[in-house]
């Protein structure tokens, strides 16, 4: 198992990154919290919101996303964005597993960009208490190891952010007994976003059953789009990817 370093962990410095909008370096897992090439905002939109809204079932009583992890709580506050312009009918219920509780509390006093400055009061009332709730929306930040929490959601889940720290660096969020957790969780129309297009996340999804697609869209670089049902997308052929490389496997717990 991978020893996170708590004495590392309040090593953090403002990073600006090419959209003009901040994120964070991590000493302790020395990268930051966001890419600096395709800028904080602009990869929280397009790598995430926007694949999976153009996707998701949203004409639900009930809309319930998993963000791992929150981090800046960017993938969150970009979510309440996009609903500002393209409201849903329904509650939504957001997840959001995060170990690092100092950070959180520290958000007050970040430097968002222009766009959240609506969401002050949700920004507030997360580093305060990690709770935010109104008539639609409800944000839960589940404090501690996101292996041992994110089994415990108990509501099955529309919508998943894959969004820690890489596999070099925080490999046991991208497993494939993690995504085995995600699977039993999974809604039947669960729509999962992530960043990565490594052949060992791919596989991990892919053992667990999901469907995995090239990501839409060109304004960042391409991630993964992964599904238990069909989507409209250009599918990726795993039983080829493993017929011409024999030796692509999944990362597994027992590696770390």
């Amino acid at each position: 198992m991978p020893l996170y370093d708590p004495e590392k962990r309040a090593e953090k410095k403002v990073v600006p990154t090419a959209d003009g909008t901040p994120t964070l370096y991590s000493a302790e897992f020395d990268e930051c919290y966001h890419s600096t090439r395709d800028g904080a905002l602009k990869e929280s939109l397009h790598k995430h919101i926007l694949p999976a809204f153009s996707l998701a079932e949203t004409d639900k009583e009930e809309l319930v996303i998993l963000d791992v992890c929150f981090g800046l709580g960017y993938n969150t506050l970009t979510t309440l964005l996009y609903f500002r312009e393209h409201p849903i009918p329904g509650k939504v219920k957001i997840f959001s597993p995060e170990f690092d509780r100092e950070l959180v509390a520290s958000l007050e006093r970040f430097e968002y960009p222009e766009a959240f400055k609506p969401f002050r009061p949700v920004i507030e009332s997360l580093a305060r208490s990690g709770r935010y709730a109104d008539e639609h929306i409800e944000i839960s930040i589940l404090f501690g190891d996101a292996r041992e929490r994110i089994p415990q959601i108990p509501l099955p889940v529309n919508i998943v952010y894959q969004d820690p720290f890489s596999p070099k660096k925080n490999p046991l969020l991208w497993t494939r007994e993690y995504f085995a957790d995600l699977r039993r969780i999974a809604s039947e129309d669960l729509i999962l976003t992530t960043y990565s297009s490594a052949t060992p996340v791919r596989m991990g999804l892919y053992e667990n059953g999901f469907l995995l697609y090239e990501a839409p869209g060109g304004e960042v670089r391409q991630g993964t789009v992964a599904s238990l049902k069909p989507l409209p997308l250009t599918p990726i052929d795993m039983e080829l990817k493993k017929e011409r490389n024999p030796a692509a496997a999944s990362l597994r717990d027992r590696d770390f």
